[in-house]
């Protein structure tokens, strides 16, 4: 399903996406040394809750999860990419968090996400793999407009991440979004220009590049969710919901004080 959001609906999810991106801003604020995966689940909770908004992880059980997913925000650190599923483990000095969130609010989702080294400055090798994602989301935004491809932004997207060194994989990716947190279309993270779906107003897009050091290969935790780099290296993921207008795409989960148009 592709939904196409009239300006009712997208007057709506710009407040959705204004929600998810203070969530996270916020919760990256009090993250230091010595928290615990689960306090950040809670806050989450509570965020989302006091907002009169719905997660869309706590009931989430998708074919390839062990689920429902029973929680409120995905928890990934260091070697962990994808759908940290949050645990009792104690944060460090150091350690690469990512921290990606999904949420409804008057019916309508917002989906974003960022990675950030927790307690101090990031290594160069951190700093360089965070930068990467956040130029290719940038670069595929940009490209974003009314008569693009689909392809085009996986292109653009891949370009970016494969020539700042890093492998690209492309089973988990972009996605549309609107009443539902997953829809069509899909958007992996490397592409052909020229194919797929082409963009029309109304259409609204969670972009995210992601990628770990030295491999495109992921492997299962027990737990059935989180998903890890095969080599154990570290990893990143950068996420923003836009929206596609006549003028371009408007990135709805930018920070508050960040300006709005891409």
């Amino acid at each position: 399903m592709i939904e196409i959001l009239n300006p009712s609906e997208l007057s709506r999810a710009r407040n959705t996406g204004a929600l998810v991106a203070d969530i996270l801003q916020t919760i990256k604020a009090r993250t230091t040394a010595g928290t615990n995966l689960l306090d950040i689940d809670q806050w989450a909770r509570t965020m989302i809750t006091e907002a009169g908004a719905k997660s869309c992880y706590v009931d989430y059980a998708p074919s390839f999860g062990r689920g429902p997913f029973a929680h409120y925000i995905c928890t990934s650190v260091n070697d962990a990419v994808l759908h940290g599923l949050p645990h009792d483990r104690v944060l460090a000095d150091g350690d690469l968090l990512t921290l990606d969130l999904a949420v409804s609010l008057a019916g309508i989702v917002a989906d974003s996400a960022i990675t950030f080294t927790v307690g101090g400055s990031p290594s160069p090798a951190d700093a360089a793999m965070v930068d990467a994602t956040e130029r290719a989301l940038a670069a595929g935004i940009a490209v974003a407009r009314p008569g693009a491809r689909i392809g085009d932004i996986s292109h653009t997207i891949g370009s970016v991440l494969t020539e700042a060194g890093y492998p690209v994989n492309t089973e988990f990716g972009g996605h549309g979004v609107g009443s539902t947190m997953h829809q069509d279309p899909h958007i992996a993270n490397n592409g052909r220009p020229g194919r797929g779906y082409k963009l029309r107003p109304g259409l609204l897009l969670a972009l995210e590049p992601w990628v770990m050091a030295d491999t495109a290969e992921l492997v299962t935790d027990a737990d059935g969710w989180t998903l890890r780099s095969a080599t154990g290296c570290r990893t990143a993921h950068s996420e923003h919901t836009i929206a596609v207008t006549s003028g371009g795409a408007e990135i709805l989960t930018l920070p508050p004080a960040a300006p709005g148009r891409g």
